[in-house]
């Protein structure tokens, strides 16, 4: 008999809650995002990874916890599964810590889990040095560079192992940020440590840049671009430093993590959840000012789930306006620019080159590309 794929799965249901009911995290907050009517999308994203690799299931064994955090999907999905530690009731972060450490004694070849920071914590606290993971992106706050850029890109890594392509394994950091600081609008990350994932640069994500611009010259310059332009429509504000220069220059209050509406230069709703903006923008002209994330690349999907992939079919392609300054552009080396809305399709077609805002009057032509869906 041929010796199989060992393959490690965890999916943290509760994973990217509190994201598109504007909760920013799902940290102790799981309760509040699913009254506020958040659904639970860490097992889809889990799916699309898995997806990749299914051609190949007769070579895999599944090893993985009960129900929700794997059992369920990867038995639906036709997989071989055996599971070897059982949830009782709600699943929680010891239920992670518990799995990784049966784990440890399986001899696997990945551990592939599905979740945010949080998650990729709770893994890195019971893993050894010694154990290949990779992580599935299906939280809100993704700054560890442990995680495919999207899920196709994470199957698409499995992919390669099952291939038999040479793939090396690098350390990479694990980062997380206090959610309740983050929620106050306070950027405050820290390194817990490293984990071994592949060195597969097209597919696996950088650590996130942290830090607000400094240049205020050159962000001014490029509020003063987007203000100029601004028309009749509604105008949805994403988050980070570079979008809320806009907002200091039109003098109003900004949700830094958030996302707010504009119209007529006054905000009209701030730090809206998912649903709130498709209810404010219904049959309306809408345009969207978002920000990369910097090191990584991300436009959408890291930390504004609000921007749901209904909304940006609403928005369309040619109403979407990408600020940057130059330096965050050049310390992408060359990538692209990256999208993670949740509906692969949708990042099919998002992809192109766009004119990004960098100063008044100022623009650079650059590619939204995801390597793993070219």
């Amino acid at each position: 008999m041929a010796i199989r794929f060992r393959l490690g799965l965890i999916i943290n249901p509760f994973a990217g809650l509190g994201g598109s009911v504007a909760l920013k995290g799902s940290d102790g907050v799981a309760e509040e995002a699913l009254a506020r009517g958040a659904k639970p999308k860490a097992q889809l994203r889990m799916q699309q990874a898995l997806d990749v690799i299914l051609p190949h299931q007769d070579k895999i064994e599944v090893i993985t916890a009960s129900g929700d955090m794997g059992e369920t999907l990867a038995k639906d999905m036709g997989f071989d599964v055996r599971v070897v530690h059982h949830v009782f009731g709600k699943s929680e972060a010891r239920d992670t810590q518990a799995m990784v450490k049966y784990l440890l004694d399986e001899e696997l070849d990945l551990l592939l889990f599905a979740g945010g920071d949080g998650t990729a914590r709770d893994v890195y606290s019971v893993a050894d040095e010694n154990m290949p993971v990779l992580g599935v992106p299906a939280g809100v706050k993704i700054h560890s560079g442990v995680y495919g850029i999207t899920p196709h890109a994470s199957g698409m890594v499995v992919k390669m192992l099952l291939d038999g392509e040479l793939v090396s394994l690098m350390s990479a950091d694990v980062m997380d940020i206090d959610e309740v600081a983050f929620r106050k609008g306070t950027v405050r990350a820290k390194c817990y440590g490293e984990m071994l994932v592949p060195a597969e640069p097209r597919f696996i994500q950088a650590v996130k840049m942290g830090g607000i611009e400094v240049d205020d010259l050159v962000l001014s310059d490029i509020a003063a671009e987007v203000i100029e332009n601004m028309e009749d429509d509604l105008y949805i504000m994403g988050s980070g430093s570079t979008v809320a220069a806009v907002m200091s220059e039109l003098q109003v209050e900004n949700t830094l993590l958030g996302v707010d509406l504009l119209q007529d230069h006054q905000v009209i709703g701030a730090d809206l959840s998912a649903s709130q903006l498709l209810d404010m923008t219904k049959e309306q002209s809408v345009k969207l000012v978002i920000t990369l994330i910097g090191g990584q690349g991300h436009i959408l999907g890291r930390g504004n789930q609000q921007l749901s992939s209904e909304l940006i079919k609403r928005v369309g392609k040619d109403n979407i306006i990408i600020l940057s300054t130059k330096t965050k552009l050049k310390a992408l080396e060359g990538r692209p620019l990256i999208v993670d809305s949740g509906d692969p399709e949708l990042d099919k077609d998002l992809c192109g080159y766009y004119r990004v805002i960098t100063g008044y009057h100022d623009y650079v032509m650059y590619q939204v590309a995801n390597p793993d869906l070219n």
